[in-house]
């Protein structure tokens, strides 16, 4: 048994292997993106069928070669990313007979997320997202009441204006996520109230200032800290480095001063 796992855990850690899961992956992607087509889902659906299920099955077979070759079921399953990974896979064994179901086969894109877990760059971004999540929870709380804020005004001011964007609260809160996305904020949402209302500009000019310019740059400096966080762990400055051999000298002097006491 210790050879079979040895050489299996040879094989998953090959990076021939890994690139191998990587094209296969790539072509499930196309598959799936063929399948929208209509002529193309109908003429070859049967080729579609059967390649879906053979990429399936090497999906499963390459989860048992990673399982297989794991020091043990328990240190496969401490890793989100082979949980996820497991899940997928069984996933499409328990839909194998819904392929013609529409809303099980929009799972199957699922599979295309594996791309994620099997490249080392693309999960480490992902670690560095899911790490920004905590610290977020401040800016979002914050967000909610900007937003909360100026849709209560927004709907008191422009309810009878325009009540096609400022109605109601709700219509008012989807109105001002259009807003501080930019698009179309200007000549779509102002402007046709602005004739109506001249004064109410700052409610606007506000929002965008504050929402997109302030908020909305705190959520990026909080990403782009922890994937600079991410980086250097990975790849650590040569300051880092000279920090770590001067730690490891002290602790290394403070071994031998202990020592001769």
């Amino acid at each position: 048994m210790n050879g079979i796992q040895s050489r299996c855990s040879k094989i998953s850690e090959h990076p021939l292997f890994t690139n191998i899961i990587i094209g296969f992956i790539l072509i499930n992607a196309i598959i799936v993106g063929l399948e929208t087509y209509s002529y193309i889902a109908e003429r070859y659906a049967p080729w579609l069928y059967i390649a879906d299920r053979l990429l399936l099955w090497i999906f499963t077979i390459e989860i048992i070669i990673r399982l297989v070759g794991s020091k043990s079921i328990v240190s496969f399953f401490k890793d989100p990313w082979n949980i996820f990974d497991f899940i997928i896979v069984v996933s499409g064994h328990i839909l194998v007979g819904a392929y013609y179901v529409t809303v099980l086969r929009i799972l199957r894109v699922l599979r295309v997320l594996r791309a994620i877990s099997v490249i080392p760059s693309l999960r480490k971004i992902v670690n560095a997202l899911l790490s920004t999540i905590p610290s977020m929870g401040t800016i979002m709380l914050l967000l909610c009441i900007f937003f909360y804020i100026y849709g209560v005004i927004g709907t008191m001011l422009f309810h009878s204006i325009a009540p096609e964007y400022f109605g109601t609260l709700h219509d008012s809160l989807l109105t001002l996520f259009q807003v501080v996305t930019l698009e179309s904020w200007a000549s779509g949402v102002m402007r046709p109230i602005l004739i109506e209302s001249p004064g109410t500009w700052w409610f606007f000019v506000s929002f965008i200032l504050i929402g997109t310019f302030v908020i909305f740059n705190l959520f990026v400096g909080v990403i782009v800290n922890n994937v600079e966080d991410a980086h250097k762990e990975d790849t650590p400055s040569p300051t880092d480095i000279k920090l770590a051999e001067v730690q490891t000298e002290l602790q290394e002097i403070k071994r031998l001063l202990d020592k001769n006491k």
